[in-house]
């Protein structure tokens, strides 16, 4: 068996370690993300009854999970993502790369023509190590991100995604703040120190 190299020993003990992994299996949530989603809603006020909300890089479901609760069966949850994901109470799922327009089509079809109120994308790259291509990696996910919300939301909906900071990220909320009434950054106590990532959260979408 080949040896683990030390920065995935270095995860899985700290993965092992960590508080909100203990809480989250205690809980009964599928990930610690939950808890990202969970301190940011608590302090904005995000989610509520009623709403449609579409949850991009959903698997394992701890964010569709928690959306879903909020709902109480009042609303829609669709969460989407090219891994597997059993199935959660209260959330519709479809499995597709988002990068191709078919599985694009296919969550466009599921809504029907409805538009949303909450955009969640908690993508990410599948990590090289190498900051420039992660960097870059992670900024096309978010970007595929803002050109579904701008497409997808209705006027005054919301868009929360996880995005890594680096030189394109300033670029970035100056966009975001062209098209939403407001944008705030959040780092989620559940959120890990060294971790480059960051939520940005842009509230009240114009339509432009």
């Amino acid at each position: 068996m080949p040896k683990r190299s030390k920065s995935s020993a270095r995860w899985l003990a700290e993965h092992a370690a960590d508080p909100y992994v203990k809480r989250a299996h205690e809980e009964g949530w599928r990930s610690r993300a939950a808890f990202k989603l969970e301190e940011i809603n608590k302090a904005e006020r995000l989610t509520k009854p009623g709403m449609t909300i579409v949850d991009l890089g959903a698997a394992p479901g701890g964010w569709s999970q928690y959306a879903a609760r909020v709902l109480g069966g009042k609303g829609r949850v669709i969460a989407l993502d090219v891994l597997e994901m059993p199935a959660l109470p209260g959330v519709e799922f479809i499995q597709g790369d988002f990068s191709e327009d078919a599985v694009l089509e296919r969550l466009r079809a599921s809504l029907g023509g409805d538009k949303v109120d909450l955009v969640l994308s908690d993508m990410a790259p599948n990590m090289m190590g190498i900051a420039d291509v992660d960097h870059d990696r992670s900024m096309y996910l978010a970007d595929l991100a803002v050109e579904f919300a701008a497409h997808a939301l209705r006027p005054g909906g919301d868009l929360l995604m996880k995005v890594f900071q680096g030189r394109e990220f300033q670029p970035l909320i100056a966009r975001l703040r062209k098209a939403y009434e407001t944008v705030k950054l959040r780092k989620p106590k559940a959120s890990r120190a060294r971790s480059p990532e960051v939520y940005v959260l842009a509230r009240g979408y114009r339509l432009v």
